[in-house]
């Protein structure tokens, strides 16, 4: 696997986070969508990554949202959606993780991947499951209201992965995406519950 390899992404780092209180909507909740990166191999189980936890299991968590992954080619329009609300004074990147990501990858966007995908890596096997739904917990998070709206219109929503092979996962490393049956793209599957979010 090399960087020009088309169906490898490149991990850019490994993030996690605990659950906290968070101020969101005007109360106050519990939240794990915080997380940082972290050096060193971190353990793959069934239910995610060794280390991290996922507040409301309604909605993140257990067998078939493990794991969160998110292009780090994102960042930047959040960055710019956060200065465009005077969220941000500052025109600097947003960290890995900012978006609540378990996997920060590099090279795979959500018209790429399909349900049903496996992402290989040298010490893991992870199936794409779902796009992710934002929630008003990602709009406290990005500091403005409409963040989640622009989630849904611009389409920049991440994938689920289930644990299909544990083992470890490592920052630095590459992912080989290999297809599935291929019916329904992330992009695909994130557009057919647009409507529903933009009522």
């Amino acid at each position: 696997m090399t960087p020009a390899d088309p169906a490898a992404a490149r991990l850019i780092s490994v993030n996690l986070g605990l659950a906290r209180p968070l101020l969101a909507s005007g109360r106050r909740v519990l939240s794990a969508i915080g997380k940082e990166p972290v050096a060193g191999p971190v353990a793959v189980a069934r239910l995610g990554l060794a280390g991290d936890e996922q507040a409301d299991l309604s909605v993140h968590g257990g067998l078939d949202k493990a794991v969160y992954a998110y292009p780090a080619e994102h960042l930047a329009f959040w960055q710019a959606k956060r200065l465009e609300h005077g969220v941000s004074l500052w025109d600097e990147a947003l960290p890995s993780g900012f978006v609540g990501e378990n996997l920060s990858l590099e090279g795979l966007l959500e018209a790429q991947v399909w349900v049903g995908d496996e992402l290989h890596f040298p010490g893991c096997v992870l199936r794409v499951t779902a796009p992710r739904e934002p929630c008003y917990k990602f709009n406290a998070v990005m500091g403005y209201p409409q963040a989640a709206r622009d989630m849904v219109l611009a389409g920049c929503c991440g994938f689920y992965l289930a644990v299909k092979q544990g083992g470890t996962i490592e920052a630095g490393q590459y992912g080989t995406l290999v297809p599935g049956q291929r019916g329904l793209s992330i992009a695909e599957a994130f557009q057919a519950r647009r409507i529903k979010h933009l009522r």
